[in-house]
């Protein structure tokens, strides 16, 4: 009886995960950490500091982060003093919260690019083989237009995560920041269940088609966590790979069979879940993950190619990203490689603006810019 009784928890325990990594979670990156209350306002010289309350992960990180509240936000920077119970931060952009409000601090998002960045944009469609999905158009800022930026989110994220949509408008380029099935506002697949590239790579497909009916000669691919494993399934599956002029990859997931290892490490999950939880994610969607693995199986064109990485991150393990770029150098893949020391998943931006986006503009002016 306890042997079936284990036997059944495992199963249980296994499929569970399997939700947590396939079935597609809209409010996974708008829930509010309320332990986040506001003890005090501070002038400080021009600027106003926010002591926090009872902090919350994001609330005592480093690096810069956005805060919000009753539908209000704003862009706190570093930490600049701490206690046990509280952080204190300057505000850099937005008003200040009343002393009593409960915010949530966490990535920062952007409303729109006119809104949060200042830059022009038009709400567009693109006809994926499932239907229209809706993007962001941010036009050139300068004569570089025969080649556009296809910008892919990640895993339940959105196109107001993109944060280096600004760099990648300096460099010239029309951005297009693009939606994919399974998305709010996007054409969900048939069985509603996100597969890791394997799939999605056709809908960024359409987006390079949509560009090269309005003029694009080649594109430049930038992807975030699980958007940079779908780029990847691009250069691997697509028979429009030969287009690409360069890659931007933050804090990709290079190999699904390393990033599943690395998250039952982190997770303590027995042996037995990790096998089932593998065959059940398989069985469900019909992925087979080992497939999933640029180091492994690398696509025939390698684009130069920047990789950011955090050394802190808990979800895309570190040692992934330094395997890769050793195998990169004995395939002749050209890879920049970018490590941020304090950087957690996808916050390599957060942990360090200006290094990040004076590593986006220079990359791109030397590989798609000059090279013209």
């Amino acid at each position: 009886m306890l042997l079936v009784l284990a036997l059944g928890g495992c199963g249980w325990l296994a499929w569970w995960v399997s939700d947590v990594a396939i079935k597609p979670n809209h409010q996974f990156y708008t829930h509010a950490d309320h332990s986040d209350v506001v003890r005090e306002i501070k002038q400080v010289g021009a600027a106003k500091h926010v002591v926090i309350g009872s902090p919350g992960k994001y609330a005592r990180r480093q690096g810069t982060f956005g805060m919000r509240w009753d539908g209000v936000e704003a862009t706190v920077g570093d930490v600049v003093a701490t206690t046990a119970g509280s952080v204190e931060r300057p505000i850099l952009t937005g008003p200040a919260p009343s002393v009593g409000t409960t915010v949530n601090v966490t990535g920062v998002m952007i409303s729109d690019p006119r809104s949060s960045l200042g830059l022009n944009y038009s709400e567009v469609s693109v006809q994926t083989e499932l239907g229209p999905a809706p993007a962001w158009y941010i036009p050139a800022s300068g004569q570089h237009d025969s080649t556009w930026v296809i910008a892919v989110h990640g895993q339940n994220a959105r196109r107001n995560a993109l944060m280096a949509i600004p760099a990648l408008h300096r460099a010239g380029m029309p951005v297009l920041a693009i939606t994919y099935r399974n998305d709010e506002g996007a054409p969900a697949s048939s069985d509603g269940l996100m597969h890791y590239g394997e799939s999605e790579y056709r809908d960024v497909e359409a987006a390079v088609r949509y560009a090269q009916r309005k003029g694009a000669k080649r594109v430049v691919l930038y992807g975030g966590s699980m958007g940079g494993l779908i780029v990847g399934q691009f250069l691997v599956r697509s028979q429009l790979a030969n287009l690409v002029s360069a890659t931007v990859l933050d804090s990709p997931l290079i190999s699904m069979p390393m990033v599943a290892a690395f998250t039952g490490q982190q997770k303590g999950a027995p042996a037995p879940v990790l096998w089932a939880t593998s065959q059940i994610i398989q069985w469900r969607s019909g992925v087979d993950m080992n497939e999933l693995d640029l180091i492994n199986h690398p696509p025939a064109i390698k684009p130069p190619t920047l990789l950011f990485a955090g050394a802190k991150d808990t979800q895309a393990p570190l040692r992934m990203n330094r395997v890769f770029v050793a195998a990169a150098q004995k395939m002749n893949w050209p890879v920049t490689y970018e490590e941020f020391p304090d950087a957690e998943h996808v916050e390599s931006w957060n942990s360090d603006p200006a290094r990040y986006e004076k590593a986006v503009t220079d990359f791109l002016t030397r590989t798609v810019t000059n090279s013209r």
